[in-house]
């Protein structure tokens, strides 16, 4: 697949708004970020949009066309892609407790499982948490292709959009019926993160949304590129539904926003990476230096971010008592450094030998998939 410079940008963009997020909610950026604790969160949807996009689009393809789909070896790309950096950090996490951006850490076997955002104490064990967000994907990897190969056994545009609604309508049931439980029980534990925030089955919506692009790129190519040709309007369109979401997400934790407010959010996202795909679009057209280079970083730059900032934190920020922009420029170049070095050092060195040994002529046809939380895979 080649590169995409509009899905680099809104890569670029999301993993930025989340990690200003992160920056805010923990270490705080002054009065002007408010906003951040409401809606920065918003950047993890994009990415969950992307992926189910990208990766939808290379399982699909090759059932499209009548061939096998390779189960062992997609998962062998996905593990090589994934796994080298994230034990890299988890490493560190479990082995330095100093270097942590909070005291408790969740047993290490739940992060090595992806079974974190199932069992999480989030109110005693905060550290590494935002890895909640790759089990979400590891999930997917793990049983979209399954359901890809039982769907396309026999191809039926109305079994899949069955299957599309029944997960839409699933996820708002569901989220409603536990929302309105736990605010009648209001259990001591923080029960909007552990029980709606973080739970795979509760986070469907963004990554239906991209599968749901990828099958109308891959079996209606004409339909697909009819609609490119109305990619602005269609942008803007995205833009409008996601500030609706917006909206409703005033009151993040209420049963208005957790119930039609994913959905909604997702759809929104997904016309913008729709748009994004096109490269004569307004987003695909537009070029903004270091946006590339960003995307290609991206899950290097999810993974240790909070590191990063920890360590910011508590060696430059209190003890020189900095502030404004001199704490907002440290704490930009330790993340994007300490980022950079784990993906040149990790990352793309476990690539070149998995390709070697592979002798990887399907990775270079596959550059611009993303790895969890949109960093371009090969």
């Amino acid at each position: 697949m080649q590169r995409l410079p509009g899905l680099d940008l809104l890569r670029a963009i999301a993993i930025v708004w989340v990690m200003l997020f992160h920056a805010y909610a923990l270490f705080g950026l002054g009065v002007g970020f408010g906003w951040l604790s409401g809606y920065g969160w918003m950047g993890v949807d994009i990415f969950f949009v992307l992926s189910g996009f990208l990766i939808g689009t290379q399982v699909l393809r090759p059932l499209q066309r009548g061939e096998r789909l390779s189960f062992g070896g997609f998962y062998a790309r996905r593990a090589w892609r994934i796994l080298p950096a994230f034990a890299v950090v988890l490493a560190l996490y479990a082995n330095f407790p100093a270097l942590r951006e909070a005291p408790g850490l969740q047993p290490w076997w739940q992060f090595a499982t992806f079974t974190l955002n199932l069992l999480i104490d989030y109110d005693h064990n905060q550290a590494f948490s935002h890895a909640w967000s790759l089990c979400v994907e590891e999930h997917f990897y793990l049983l979209f292709p399954l359901l890809a190969w039982w769907l396309t056994r026999r191809p039926s545009a109305l079994k899949f959009a069955a299957t599309c609604a029944g997960i839409v309508v699933f996820g708002i049931a569901l989220r409603s019926a536990v929302w309105l439980h736990d605010t009648v029980l209001d259990p001591p534990r923080n029960w909007f993160v552990e029980d709606i925030y973080f739970p795979s089955w509760m986070r469907l919506d963004g990554l239906l949304m991209g599968v749901m692009l990828a099958v109308l790129r891959v079996y209606r190519p004409q339909r697909w590129a009819q609609l490119q040709q109305r990619a602005d309007a269609v942008l803007l369109g995205g833009l409008l539904l996601a500030g609706l979401a917006l909206w409703l997400f005033r009151d993040r934790t209420g049963l208005p926003a957790n119930a039609l407010g994913w959905p909604l959010l997702s759809l929104g996202f997904g016309l913008v990476v729709f748009a994004g795909a096109d490269g004569r679009s307004v987003i695909g057209r537009w070029r903004v230096p270091g946006a590339g280079w960003l995307a290609a970083i991206s899950y290097s730059l999810y993974l240790s971010h909070k590191l990063a900032f920890h360590q910011v934190q508590t060696r430059l920020v209190q003890p020189l008592a900095l502030h404004g922009a001199a704490a907002f420029l440290a704490y930009a170049l330790a993340v994007l450094l300490l980022g950079a070095a784990l993906h040149y050092a990790v990352e793309r060195p476990c690539l070149r030998w998995r390709d070697r040994r592979a002798g990887d002529a399907g990775g270079r046809s596959l550059r611009g998939v993303p790895s969890p939380i949109g960093a371009t895979a090969e």
